[in-house]
């Protein structure tokens, strides 16, 4: 068991390649369009370091330049529905996320996930995922006006675990998890303190260092032996 040392506040946490491994889902839809319209289909290999770009990167990496403001809506809107129709078939959590949830909540440490995926996704994936089942604080893309690097959607999830647990949540004193540069900056403009899931969706051009993240995690597990180090 990990010893703890210091408690932050409360640990938020991106969702896709942050708690759970979506890229076969979200491929398979990009796939299914590029399909639809007669593209070459993309590897599992090339879809893995964009599958936290949402539908408009992933559709960008499938159309390259042929992707455009004449095409980009319907595109959209096709690769979503296909989505849905197979949002958590392959969706697995990450190896050592369960274990890490549940030392969290032995630590009696409040956990959100704030993610720029929309709400109906988010609630479709989340069903069928037990071990997410106990984080009752989900901000999704659509939830505010703004989503991510913005920093609202984190204050929020302050807020709304303030009011959960009874007692103020300062977002100077907890930590956001996240793989992707806007987790990073949105987690800093909240004054959070960040981690990088460096075994997230990182694509070969991210240039990691320059989202100046407070601390790394090459997996899950080590974000416990962040806390009982600090």
């Amino acid at each position: 068991m990990v010893k703890q040392t210091i408690q932050p506040d409360a640990v938020l946490f991106d969702l896709d390649g942050t708690l759970l491994d979506t890229a076969p889902d979200l491929g398979h839809a990009l796939n299914r369009v590029l399909s639809a319209h007669n593209r070459p289909l993309k590897t599992n290999q090339e879809i893995r370091p964009y599958a936290s770009h949402g539908s408009y990167g992933l559709l960008k990496l499938g159309f390259g330049n042929d992707f455009n403001d004449s095409n980009r809506l319907p595109l959209r809107q096709q690769f979503l529905d296909y989505y849905e129709q197979r949002v958590c078939v392959d969706t697995v959590l990450f190896a050592e996320v369960e274990a890490m949830l549940a030392q969290l909540q032995r630590f009696k440490i409040p956990v959100a996930i704030v993610t720029n995926k929309p709400t109906l996704y988010t609630e479709l994936v989340l069903q069928q995922i037990p071990a997410l089942a106990a984080i009752n604080v989900v901000v999704c893309g659509d939830t505010l006006a703004v989503a991510k690097p913005d920093p609202a959607p984190l204050l929020h999830a302050c807020k709304l675990l303030s009011k959960q647990h009874a007692r103020a949540i300062n977002p100077n004193q907890c930590i956001y998890v996240g793989d992707a540069e806007r987790d990073i900056v949105a987690g800093r403009n909240a004054g959070m303190q960040t981690v990088l899931a460096d075994y997230g969706y990182i694509a070969p051009e991210d240039e990691v260092a320059t989202w100046l993240a407070d601390y790394s995690i090459t997996r899950p597990g080590e974000l416990l032996r962040l806390l009982a180090s600090n």
